[in-house]
């Protein structure tokens, strides 16, 4: 039977979703985001960064982004993503409803990253001064707060403590979204693995499991969106990089205390 989105989140009546870069909230959270959608539910994301420190799929896309640069492509590609997935309530950190009362709009940078020896992500060499890990971190946690006040957020959910895989910016994004949680004492969700362990503790930190099949289609064609990033092949997507990925049928949530 399929599930029915207004009971995801245990029942929380808008979600923010705080996502690192262009193409986040597609690969991990892409079909969530659009069963709430379908269900009425405007879903918010927040976007931190517009990705500048991305590297572009081999192909004719090079010779755009050496046009127009790599922030404007990943913005397009946003914009058309989230219009596959039916979202209609986004910002990015730093520009109004997600910017501090009073302050001028400011553009967060992508701070990078490289590969460690363990295959996580760690701190590249390049972060600008504007990057969103230089930045004071008061400056863009306000802002976040803002984001979640204004749009009467329910409940919050972004990526766990290690960023997922590390990426720094990814870390931050929990730091941030974590702690305008606690401020606002909402309930917090980190994205989880698809498939949870059966086997681990759910006491404390339980993990609720949606089924986006219902959604597949709608997450797929916002994969295609963003084409300087990935590639659609069959059931996973290729990365820039070149590492394979499986397109979930299943994401899956854990609530932290």
């Amino acid at each position: 039977m399929m599930q029915d989105p207004k009971t995801w989140f245990a029942g929380a009546s808008r979600v923010l979703f705080v996502h690192a870069h262009p193409d986040d909230e597609t690969i991990t959270t892409g079909g969530t985001l659009a069963g709430l959608a379908e269900a009425g539910l405007e879903p918010l994301l927040v976007t931190l960064t517009r990705g500048e420190q991305g590297e572009v799929v081999a192909g004719p896309l090079e010779a755009l982004v050496a046009a127009h640069g790599l922030a404007v492509a990943r913005q397009n590609e946003l914009r058309t993503a989230l219009g596959m997935l039916g979202i209609e309530r986004h910002a990015f950190l730093g520009v109004p409803p997600a910017r501090a009362e009073g302050l001028s709009p400011v553009i967060y940078e992508d701070s990078g990253m490289a590969w460690g020896p363990d295959g996580r992500a760690t701190a590249g060499e390049h972060a600008t001064a504007d990057a969103l890990t230089s930045v004071p971190a008061v400056e863009a946690l306000n802002d976040l707060f803002a984001a979640a006040n204004e749009s009467g957020a329910g409940a919050i959910v972004s990526y766990d403590d290690g960023g997922g895989y590390g990426h720094p910016d990814h870390v931050m994004a929990h730091r941030l979204a974590r702690a305008v949680a606690h401020g606002l004492d909402l309930p917090f969700w980190e994205i989880a693995a698809a498939a949870p362990d059966p086997d681990a503790d759910q006491t404390e930190s339980p993990v609720e499991v949606h089924d986006v099949s219902p959604w597949l289609d709608r997450k797929v064609a916002g994969l295609r969106a963003h084409q300087t990033q990935l590639v659609v092949d069959g059931d996973e997507i290729v990365h820039v990089g070149g590492q394979r990925q499986p397109i979930d049928a299943v994401e899956s949530f854990r609530r932290l205390a």
